[in-house]
């Protein structure tokens, strides 16, 4: 568990997140992890003295929904937020919209029993967090911009195993975001809007916290666009 001034990050096998956004009413916790993580959830949330009280996801793969359903659970009372369009696939309807791309849509989306009690769309608001459309991983993936601190949760927009990435682009050290990628270049124009937002502090859903990580992401940007 790595903690930083307003969030902490949990893994499993070091290298699938969830964090822990501290809010004055208590948690929020961004992603679920793979199945059977809500026990190391829960017991994280009690080191951090604080219940949950919203559960927030970036999107609608199996690594970030897996626990939904044990957590839920567990805190019947926490609001469970997803955008509007991934919400489709916790119901397994994996029909695309008119005018999305055509491109097969990748990675497992095992869906849930567990219902949202709230759908997002560009701008709202989850607890402190604003939401930020990032399509390109999956339909209706989101970012979440705290502007308390300046943290991006990125989702699977970046990764940082063996460093700063773009699921746009094959990264060898972690090939398997780009391989549940459904549009590399939708991907792409969202990792460029996440750099345009000069954030602090990167959090994503694989690989480590870093700090003032423009620099990194630009040339994670250049290097997937070449």
């Amino acid at each position: 568990m790595s903690a930083t001034a307003a969030s902490t990050r949990i893994s499993r096998f070091g290298f699938v997140n969830a964090h822990f956004v501290r809010e004055d009413d208590g948690l929020t916790v961004i992603d679920t992890m793979l199945p059977g993580s809500a026990k190391a959830i829960l017991q994280a949330a009690e080191r951090l003295g604080g219940p949950i009280v919203r559960i927030a996801l970036t999107h609608a793969h199996m690594d970030h929904i897996g626990s939904l359903d044990a957590l839920a659970a567990a805190l019947p009372d926490a609001e469970v937020v997803i955008s509007a369009r991934d919400a489709r696939f916790l119901e397994k309807d994996m029909t695309l919209d008119p005018g999305e791309s055509r491109e097969k849509l990748r990675g497992g989306y095992p869906g849930a029993r567990t219902r949202p009690t709230r759908t997002l769309v560009e701008g709202d608001r989850v607890g402190s967090l604003e939401v930020i459309a990032t399509p390109g991983h999956t339909p209706g993936h989101v970012a979440f911009l705290d502007p308390r601190d300046r943290t991006i949760y990125a989702g699977d927009v970046f990764t940082t195993v063996g460093g700063v990435a773009t699921s746009a682009r094959l990264n060898p050290r972690f090939p398997f975001s780009r391989m549940a990628t459904w549009s590399p270049a939708i991907d792409l124009d969202s990792a460029r809007r996440l750099l345009a937002l000069e954030p602090a502090r990167l959090a994503p859903g694989h690989g480590k916290v870093v700090e003032q990580p423009a620099a990194e992401m630009e040339r994670a940007i250049a290097k997937a666009a070449r």
